[in-house]
Order: structure tokens, then sequence, then C-alpha cells
């Protein structure tokens, strides 16, 4: 005898045996038993969920003669009299099948129609099933719109779809539709078990959730799968076989990326995606697989009960569900929508691994932003709260507004200026090979509206006395005679000058940070005449608004620290950032923030469960109002300071000063950066 495949063998012979279409099942049920039947059916949805099967046993319920011989229409055909057995067999005269797919043509459809004037032969309805019913062309689809409008008593036409859209209107309106959904891959692998069951073959609950997620709602795949896993792993379904034959990724790959995203492990990733690809598994089923693990991730973290609710014996779903503590849920939302752009992408890419890397490094890139590296390499003139917390590595416990470092002798306080960009003059002038010792140039220039110069003290010693032979190398440059400079100009402070001149009251809230001297590289001049525009340091909205007070210097100092422990991210460092730390006792906080956004619940908890694991205060209290001292504030003041010394630096270089003077060289507005 043949074998006959689980397909074939455990299809539904009555409504009671169909899986996972309750709807279908209750309407027809329910119209045959109050025998209100119409005329013509359509069954719509995807492959394997049952269309064929339905009309099959609709024909049977409307032709069951009972085991007696003496029933009528049925909702529970007896499968024993000679209607149901020729039904299910094929040879039941009054049941025709037809595939549209070959059988497309108005010819076809025309033949099948003139069967229709017959009554029928041995049953009580003739029944026509035209499958894949889309596939008729236009002509056809005319040709049977009369007879499917007013067909005779004895005749129902069962029509079945996957693809509902490409069905004329005319046709959907003279039809019952009915849709099969697809399958929950939990009902699939319920009527696996029963299936094997009977099969008396073993198999392990995770192969059987393998063959149940593979079949993606379809019945039919999934017991086609299953017989082709019999075969694989001879006449036994284990986990580690079932994966091997289906190819798909093994989700202790997908935990361990995950948990490493979560923790910011760039190695780990990498090192996985390599592992990936020395075991031949698809990036494409590795983004479909985190694209399923996040999504029950996000489901326990946004239901709680839904995660003690898990089957202890579903190692995953207990994994899922601690992995759904580490992640925060804002950056499972944002990596799973990253994987699911990222499947598309992988087509692009030369490499699918590499493409599965960047996908997983991006959200790496999202959480460590560039701008906290070490080195600043792409400042913008500009400083925002923002960018000012992205310099913080690069900002030292003197460059602090707050704390600044007292002065040394014979250094000259200034920041390290990166370079000064001068713009070409109109014809290029040869440079002399001989050092020229010229007196300083004089810039034309407005002054500063608030910021008076910085002129810090020197201490009194030997090496800064003006009448010793070994002087800086800026004393050998004379100062250019009265009648020498331009009327309406003000001439630059050279920086022997700021070095020997008395130290100014500021109007600063703040003294100047200390840095060490420098050299700048001198680019192409600029044309001439351009104007430099000179820095304000309390230029930005925040640093006017800054007004300091003795919590505040706590609170800046507290956010710096945890954001160098990098225990604050995204919207919670925002929020540590943009507030200001109002009052404090040993285990209560008061904060106020401006913005009514930065105050949510999520980021407040946050915030306050790593000011407690830094030992500060366990309840913090977030209000809305005006803000006049935070971190974000002493971060834009100080980088402003910093800007405007490093001008200051470079305006009285005697380089850049001969260049100006000599060649018209004028330094480009916003060339200037501290590093």
């Amino acid at each position: 005898m043949s074998y006959i495949v689980l397909a074939r063998k455990y299809r539904p012979k009555t409504f009671s045996e169909m899986v996972g279409q309750e709807h279908v099942v209750q309407a027809l049920t329910n119209a045959l038993t109050q025998q209100r039947l119409h005329h013509a059916y359509l069954f719509t949805g995807t492959r394997g969920v049952g269309k064929t099967t339905v009309s099959r046993i609709l024909a049977k319920s409307l032709n069951c003669q009972g085991p007696d011989g003496q029933g009528g229409i049925t909702a529970t055909p007896c499968g024993v009299c000679s209607a149901c057995r020729d039904i299910d067999s094929g040879r039941f005269p009054d049941y025709t099948e037809l595939d549209a797919a070959s059988n497309r043509g108005v010819d076809e459809v025309q033949g099948l129609l003139e069967q229709a004037v017959y009554k029928p032969v041995q049953g009580r309805f003739k029944v026509f099933m035209i499958d894949e019913v889309h596939m008729l062309t236009n002509t056809a689809f005319n040709a049977m719109l009369k007879t499917l409008e007013e067909p005779p008593e004895y005749l129902k036409f069962v029509l079945a779809t996957t693809d509902p859209q490409k069905v004329p209107v005319t046709v959907l309106s003279r039809c019952l539709q009915f849709n099969l959904r697809p399958m929950a891959p939990e009902t699939i692998q319920e009527h696996l078990t029963r299936v094997l069951g009977e099969e008396t073959v073993q198999a392990e609950p995770g192969a059987l959730r393998l063959l149940s997620r593979a079949a993606r709602g379809s019945m039919r795949d999934a017991l086609s799968l299953t017989d082709q896993a019999i075969a694989f792993g001879s006449g036994q379904l284990d986990e580690t076989g079932v994966r091997q034959m289906l190819g798909s990724v093994d989700r202790t790959y997908v935990f361990r990326m995950v948990e490493a995203l979560a923790r910011g492990d760039g190695r780990t990733v990498v090192d996985t995606v390599d592992a990936l690809r020395v075991n031949g598994l698809s990036a494409a089923s590795t983004l479909e697989e985190m694209s399923t693990v996040l999504q029950r991730m996000a489901v326990f973290q946004a239901v709680p009960n839904a995660a003690a609710s898990v089957d202890a014996h579903d190692s995953e779903a207990q994994e899922m569900a601690r992995l759904a503590g580490v992640m925060p849920a804002d950056e499972t939302q944002l990596l799973y929508s990253m994987c699911l752009h990222g499947r598309v992408e992988l087509g692009l890419a030369p490499d699918e691994y590499s493409a599965l890397t960047m996908v997983l490094l991006r959200l790496l890139a999202f959480k460590k932003p560039s701008g906290e590296s070490t080195t600043a390499t792409t400042a913008t003139p500009t400083t925002t709260a923002p960018a000012a917390e992205a310099e913080k590595k690069t900002l030292t416990q003197a460059d602090s507004p707050a704390a600044p470092a007292p002065m040394q002798a014979r250094a000259v306080v200034q920041p390290p200026v990166r370079e000064a960009v001068l713009a070409p003059v109109p014809a290029p002038v040869a440079m002399p090979s001989e050092p020229v010792r010229a007196a300083p140039p004089v810039v034309e220039q407005t002054p500063p509206p608030a910021a008076p110069e910085m002129q810090p003290p020197v201490a009194a010693g030997p090496q800064m006395d003006a009448q010793s032979d070994e002087g800086p190398p800026w004393q050998e440059s004379p100062p250019l005679a009265p009648q020498q400079q331009p009327a309406m100009r003000l001439p630059v402070r050279t920086t022997q000058e700021m070095v020997r001149a008395p130290v100014a009251p500021r109007a600063e809230p703040y003294d100047e940070p200390e840095a060490e001297t420098f050299s700048i590289p001198v680019r192409n001049a600029p044309e001439p005449g351009m104007r430099t525009q000179p820095f304000n340091p309390m230029g930005t909205a925040a640093a006017q608004r800054l007004v300091p007070t003795a919590e505040g210097e706590v609170w800046h100092q507290t956010v710096q620290e945890l954001i160098a422990a990098e225990a604050i991210t995204a919207l919670v460092r925002e929020l540590a950032l943009q507030s200001q730390l109002i009052a404090r006792d040993q285990d209560h906080w008061l904060l106020r923030v401006e913005r009514e956004s930065l105050n949510q619940t999520t980021a407040r908890e946050r915030l306050r469960a790593a000011l407690e694991a830094a030992g500060h205060t366990r309840q913090i209290t977030v209000e809305i109002g005006k803000v006049m001292d935070s971190p974000a504030r002493r971060n834009a003041y100080a980088a402003a300071q910093r800007q405007r010394l490093a001008e200051e630096i470079v305006q009285a270089d005697p380089r850049v000063q001969k260049l100006i003077r000599d060649f018209g060289a004028k330094i480009v507005p916003g060339s200037i950066r501290p590093a």
C-alpha cells in the first residue's frame, strides 16, 4: 500500500475536525441547521488554511444521505454514505472541481455552465467548485455572471481564491464571502502534537515550535514540513535536526545579540555575527527572529503580568521575559524598527553579514553618540546644551567654570586652539626665507559689548623680566608706532601684553579656566577687507540666563559623574542636564525643569534609580518652572569662555599678525575652534 502524506491523510472530513477557523465553521453550521442556504459561497485566505476542505465538507453536508439512506441536509455529514465517500474520493458526479489556474478561458467556463441545465444525477444538489477563481479572464467572469446571480435551485457555486482583490466586484456582490485566517503557531503546534501522537512519532516540543513558526499560518505547510522532518530525523523529531533542516537561526544567537545591544557591548555583537557567518546561517532569518523576540519583549514590558504567566517549560519565553527587564522599552521599540527596515537593506549591501552588522551597530550609535568621543574633531561654532554635554570627556577639572585652577608663573592662560583658517589673497606672494621680526599688526574689529579682555596675572620671577636677555619669542617684535596705526582701528593685544597686564575684574560669575600654550597651523590667507566678528562669550541664551547657585555646583558635579559612568543615557541624560537642583536633604531632592516633555515617568524613575545607585538619594521630585542654573547652561558657559579665549589667542599670535600685515590676510569668521 502506498504511503499517504500527512496533509492528505489528516484532511478534515467534518466541520468538527476543522482547526483554527471557528468563525467560518459556526456560520456554515448555523446556516445548514436552519436551512438558510446561499446559492454562491466565496472562501478567501492564504494557502493551506482549508478553502478546498471547507468546500468539500459543505458539498457532503448538502448531499449526505445518512447511514440509513434517509438523511437530509445536515451540518454533521455521516461520512459512511455513498455521497460522502464519493466526495472524499473525488468520484461524485454532482460535485465538480475546476482549477481556474489551468482552465481560465471562456471556453472552459462555458463548458462548465452547460452542465448547469441538467439536474443532479445522484445527489441532492449539484456543486460547482472553482479553485483560484481570480485567475479567470474578464471574458470568463462575464460569461458566468448571469448563471452565478440566478442559478437553478439545485445548483450551488463554491469559489475559492488566495487573492480576492483580483475578483471583480460584480462577482463579489453575488457571493457570500468567508475569510479563512492564517492559524496561530500555538494552534498549529497543538494539532501537530495530536497528529504525531496518532502516528506514534517521538517529537520534542522545541522541534514542534520551529515547525509551527516555519509554517507561517498554513496547516498544510506544517504537515508537509513535519513529513520532511520525520524523514530527516529517521522517524524522530528533535530540535537540533529540525533547526538544521529548516536552516533557521538558533535563538541563542539572537538572545546573545539582544543582551549585548542592551549593555552596549559592541564586541559581542560583532563576534556573534561572525559566528553566524561561519555557520552559514541566514542574515535575513536572524533579523526575522530578532523581530519576533523584540515583539515579545515589548509585550512583556507593556504588560508585566504577561511575563509572570509564561510557561515554565518554555525556556525561550523565560529568556525573553528576562531580556525585557534588561533593555529599556524605548530601545526595544527602536531596535524592532531597525530590524524591520534592515531586512530591506540586506539586498542593497554587497555582503549580507556586513549589512546585518551595520543594522545592529546602528543602535549602539544611538546609545553612544559620536560627540562623546575623547577627541572633538567636528565641533560647531554655536554651542548648544547637547553639544556641550558631548564634550564632557574633553573638559578637565581645570576647565570647569565652577572650579578654576590657580594661575601658574610664566603660563599664559589660554585654551588649546585647533587651527585658524585664513582666506587666500588674490595674488600669491612668496614668503621670505629669513624670519621677519616685525611689529604686531592691527585687526579691524569692534569690541565685545559685555566681555572684558582676559588679563591673567603672572607671578614675579626672573624669567619674566623684560630686561632679561632670554625672553619669550614674542618680545622680539616691537610695537607699532602711533602714527602707523590707521584711524578708527583697535590694536590687538599681543601675548606679551596679556602676560604683563594686571588682572581686571570680570562681570561673569566665573573665572577663566586655565589651559596650555599652543602653536597655530596657518592655512591660506583670506581676501583683504573681510571683517572678523568678535566673539561674545555671553551670546548664547543659556549663558545669558546662567545664575549660579550653591546647589547648582553640587548638581552639576553629580550629573557629570553619572554621565561619565554611563549611568544615564538618552532622555534621562537630557532631563538631568536641563534640570536645576532647588533643594535637597538626605532622602529627597527637588528638581526643576522648564519643558514638560522632559518630565516623563519613565525618565524620572530611571534618573532616580541612577542617583540611588550612586549613593545620593532615594527619592526625587521634578517640578515645572523657570531654570536659571542647570548643568547644560554651565557647560554652555564654559564652552563660550573657551571659544572667546581661543579667538584672543589667534588674534594675538605674531605669525597671524605678520600674515595680516604683510599679505592682507584675514581670519575667516567662525573658523577658530577650541580643541
